[in-house]
């Protein structure tokens, strides 16, 4: 293990026993237990029946093997039930693995659930005490964090109140001032921040990118691909306890997003025994790109993105269209669009290959998922020569860096679209009387 490598993932494996019972038992009297027993006397064994109520092994993790260097904001994703919980137990020293081992540098502060690591009985006060306690600190130490931590948490009137009397908000506000301001070498922080309002949770994900310019390590699981693409610079992929992949977010994050459904910003037919389409126009392959050609899956929501169709016409006397719709990840029609204003719009050409390119402008869409199908038609009448749903995807971000329309707003900023809009203000002559009317 590298002078530089705080966690260090050697070979993982969680194994749990499952239970299964073949049949639901009825209630049984004391009656029926002693009937049971004089049968048991003058019955043959029967292995089949003995073994109705048996045991499986499950493995919440198989043979997972990683680094994490110091100062890295790593994002854990997959779909529920791939793992990570279980990862994240391990880390934080609640569970033991079954197999393999962790090495970890330094203190760990885990926030992996409402109620982990507060004692309910205990005053928020005291809380702050002992969870600093365990992570190995003063008393002097956690006193001069002390102040900074009530006002991050915003519960300075309840701090003498017993923590189980706590909402669920207040609960995680105050974890997360604990174990991100006790300064641990690693932050790990579960899905439990969705707990809180959009405000804090925005607070929180400031605090944890101020916690890694320290040169401090935050490993953190999320739903959300947004937030990981914007807080993380590595992501891991889990499935099924397995790790898939790992490397710099986009791409990880696109791979989790299209995994099932082959969808990714690129795909080609050229191998292909038969090209898509009919015996007028073929399609051979499309592409999401930015502006100097290069392929990408996340684009920033700022920066204009090109699709670019290439197809074969195999005919001459047909008036062609390029046809492209979009859609987000829930199915919704963001737009359509069709090459009106290209040259040759809707005019019979000349047979040969064509590369036709349209470009989303930047500051148009919003954060999410894109699902694009595209295709060549007629438009009268209107008919599909070639046609492919769900062709690539892609993914759109905010850095929450300005220049977009949300501006310096960071909590949610709802909306299938993201215009920057030009907006103009001005004051009205005798706008005070206008106001008194």
């Amino acid at each position: 293990m590298s002078n530089d490598v705080i966690i260090s993932v050697e070979g993982l494996g969680k194994r749990y026993k499952i239970k299964h019972q073949a049949e639901r038992q009825r209630y049984t009297a004391l009656r029926d237990v002693i009937a049971n027993q004089f049968k048991r006397l003058f019955q043959t064994r029967n292995p089949k029946l003995e073994t109705r109520n048996s045991e499986e092994d499950f493995w919440a993790l198989k043979d997972v093997s990683f680094e994490v260097k110091q100062g890295e904001v790593v994002g854990i994703i997959g779909r529920n039930g791939a793992g990570k919980s279980t990862l994240l137990k391990i880390l934080s020293r609640i569970t033991e693995p079954t197999t393999g081992r962790v090495h970890l540098k330094g203190r760990v502060a885990s926030l992996l659930e409402v109620g982990t690591g507060f004692h309910p009985e205990l005053t928020g006060r005291e809380n702050i005490f002992l969870n600093g306690a365990i992570l190995g600190m003063s008393r002097a130490e956690i006193k001069r964090k002390f102040d900074e931590i009530v006002a991050f948490a915003e519960v300075e009137k309840f701090l003498d109140t017993p923590v189980k009397r706590y909402s669920s908000g207040m609960y995680v506000r105050l974890a997360f001032a604990v174990a991100a301001h006790l300064e641990p070498e690693i932050l790990i922080v579960d899905e439990v921040l969705a707990v809180g309002d959009a405000q804090f949770q925005q607070k929180c994900l400031g605090k944890m990118q101020d916690v890694s310019l320290t040169g401090r390590t935050v490993i953190f699981v999320s739903h959300n691909m947004e937030t990981v693409t914007r807080l993380c610079g590595t992501a891991i992929l889990m499935k099924d306890g397995v790790l898939k992949s790992k490397g710099a977010t986009h791409k990880v994050v696109a791979e989790y997003l299209h995994d099932g459904r082959g969808t990714t910003a690129f795909c080609s037919w050229r191998n292909s025994p038969k090209l898509p389409g009919n015996d007028v126009v073929r399609l051979i392959e499309v592409k999401a790109h930015d502006l100097l050609g290069c392929v990408k899956d996340t684009f920033d929501v700022r920066e204009p993105i090109g699709i670019t169709l290439c197809y074969q016409i195999l005919r001459n006397d047909v008036a062609l269209v390029d046809d492209l719709n979009v859609f987000n990840d829930q199915g919704l029609m963001l737009f359509v669009s069709h090459n009106v204003g290209a040259e040759g719009y809707n005019k019979p050409r000349a047979v040969g290959c064509y590369e036709s390119t349209a470009w989303i402008e930047g500051n148009l869409m919003a954060e999410g998922g894109c699902v694009v199908s595209l295709g060549v038609v007629t438009i009268s009448p209107f008919t599909f020569h070639a046609r492919v749903d769900h062709a690539i995807a892609f993914q759109v971000t905010d850095p929450i860096v300005g220049g977009s329309a949300r501006g310096s707003y960071t909590s949610e900023f709802p909306g299938v679209m993201r215009p920057f809009l030009k907006w103009t203000t001005k004051r009205l002559v005798n706008g005070e009387n206008l106001a008194a009317t």
